[in-house]
């Protein structure tokens, strides 16, 4: 029996202990917001522990959480040193949005129907704690004579931009790894993602008596001026592209809006929330520059009531999650999974962008190459991720822990 096939009987023989794995991670909640997610790393910790895998528990510290937005973080390293040589790690996220409404199956559940496992992070992430962690076992399985290690990385501010999840660890100087694995899907290997910009827009009107909405400035029509302006760019991006195969062009979208306080009231106050993905290609500093000159003149050209206050914006950034762009050193991963992937799979698996911002990039920035793979669909949308009944073919979840227990394999069995 070839190596190759040990590790993936070893898989096989022990898929519906890795099934119920993900259904425990499933159903401890990590909403984000609010962010409560020490309880399911204190979980997570609690299983692998029955595996053998101790982890070290990395509790972020209250003030750095609550700055970030959210209540409470607890991220985790498993350290698995087999001897000199390289250390790859295995980045996945516990935090996921919350469920939001239309669910045929309990969120939390992780109810399994027709070959499929439904839940909120069956398919982003917690599927590759679980894909990472079987990997490692299998790998482990062998017995073998391996150089260097493995590193799992259970993180759990994704959703927030990793500022105390990875990013906290690597500043923290808690790991440094040669090269990593993100959490991704089955069919593709990502090598460059865009960027995302996020700013918080404050519009302030005049707050009113309804009756008389002349005394007042209306912060919603102006907030609605500003959007309509910022919506309008959509049409400009459409004519920029980019070379990545997989990534098309920037686009915007306003994902938040808060205001007013009470029906009968003229709005004083609104707030937007913009996302403004941008493509490798793209300078962040123009970006935001770009989007501040929009607001400001979109602003100034709304026309108040006669007599009444001009509107005044203030405009702050939440987020910025740079591009992930391709290193070089990053070809043994690419090489290693398109080999086992088109092995067990049966099909090419491209290297190719995403128009989605991940923690990679966290990695990448500090010169570790990174690439995205994992276990799930084709597409986003296959898999319903951030939308109701979010799920995982579990077949993709087998075949992708053993893609990866194969490429572990590969690159430690190698010379240092």
């Amino acid at each position: 029996m070839t190596t190759e096939q040990q590790l993936d009987a070893w898989i096989d023989a022990h898929f519906d202990e890795e099934v119920r794995f993900l259904q425990e991670l499933v159903r401890v909640p990590t909403d984000t917001p609010p962010g409560n997610n020490a309880p399911h790393a204190e979980r997570t910790a609690e299983l692998l522990a029955a595996m053998g895998l101790n982890a070290e528990k990395h509790a972020v510290p209250a003030d750095e959480v609550q700055a970030a937005g959210l209540q409470s973080i607890t991220n985790l390293i498993v350290r698995r040193p087999y001897g000199p040589g390289k250390t790859i790690a295995l980045n996945a996220h516990g935090d996921v949005v919350p469920p939001g409404e239309g669910w045929t199956h309990d969120p939390y559940g992780g109810e399994i129907a027709e070959g499929r496992m439904y839940g909120r992070a069956t398919a982003v992430s917690k599927c590759d704690i679980a894909s990472f962690t079987f990997a490692i076992r299998a790998l482990e399985s062998l017995n073998a004579s391996l150089q260097g290690g493995v590193e799992l990385h259970v993180t759990y501010d994704e959703e927030y931009g990793g500022e105390v999840g990875p990013d906290w660890l690597l500043r923290k100087g808690l790991t440094k790894p040669d090269l990593m694995i993100a959490a991704g899907f089955s069919y593709q290997v990502v090598v460059a993602h865009n960027g995302c910009l996020q700013l918080e827009v404050t519009v302030h009107g005049d707050m009113a008596h309804a009756a008389i909405p002349d005394s007042g400035t209306d912060a919603l029509q102006g907030a609605t001026h500003i959007l309509n302006a910022l919506y309008a760019l959509n049409a400009d991006y459409l004519q920029v592209s980019s070379s990545v195969e997989g990534i098309t062009h920037p686009y915007l979208n306003v994902g938040q809006i808060n205001g007013g306080t009470n029906t009968n009231v003229i709005p004083g106050k609104v707030v937007l929330r913009i996302d403004r993905r941008m493509i490798p290609e793209e300078d962040p500093t123009e970006v935001e520059a770009s989007l501040r000159r929009t607001i400001e003149r979109a602003a100034a050209s709304f026309e108040p009531p006669r007599g009444g206050r001009e509107l005044k914006v203030d405009v702050r950034r939440i987020l910025l999650a740079r591009a992930m762009k391709p290193l070089p050193g990053n070809q043994p991963l690419v090489q290693a999974i398109q080999k086992h992937g088109l092995a067990v799979f049966g099909e090419n698996i491209p290297a190719v962008g995403t128009p989605l911002y991940t923690d990679v990039r966290l990695y990448v920035e500090r010169g570790i190459p990174g690439v995205i793979y994992g276990a799930g669909p084709r597409t986003v949308r296959e898999s319903n991720a951030k939308r109701a009944d979010e799920r995982l073919v579990l077949e993709d979840l087998r075949r992708a822990t053993k893609v990866i227990a194969r490429t572990l394999h590969d690159l430690l069995s190698r010379p240092a």
